[in-house]
């Protein structure tokens, strides 16, 4: 596998371990005083708050993003783009990635979206070596 499909895979876990954070923090809380409810999942996420549903929403604009950038990878890919530079564009977008999960959480609205603009323009860049 090239770097750049280590990525894809990385960003497609990266929404699952982002909403994680949210879940593992109010494990050992009973589920009646807002502890995590696996039984209730999504009626649980709805009622959270803060960070953890910064987290929440940060996990589903993760998954958003996810289209265009696998795309933008396997287009580049299979347009014989030079695999070197797929790889950097993807790691790029990985850690702006990151930048961004990381200014959600910390309720960084201005500089998340910020964050957001570099990422959609890398898969752009993916989508434009093809």
């Amino acid at each position: 596998m090239t770097i750049a499909q280590w990525c894809v895979l990385a960003a497609c876990l990266m929404p699952i371990l982002t909403v994680g954070l949210a879940k593992v923090s109010l494990a050992r809380m009973p589920r009646k005083l807002g502890g995590y409810d696996n039984f209730n999942p999504r009626e649980w996420e709805a009622k959270l708050d803060g960070w953890r549903a910064r987290a929440h929403a940060a996990q589903l604009n993760g998954y958003e993003a996810l289209p265009l950038f696998i795309a933008g990878v396997l287009f580049a890919q299979v347009g014989g783009a030079e695999q070197a530079r797929i790889d950097l564009l993807a790691m790029a977008f990985i850690l702006a990635r990151v930048l961004y999960t990381a200014a959600y959480l910390s309720n960084r609205a201005t500089l998340r979206s910020l964050i957001w603009m570099i990422g959609l323009g890398l898969s752009i860049a993916l989508l434009a070596l093809a």
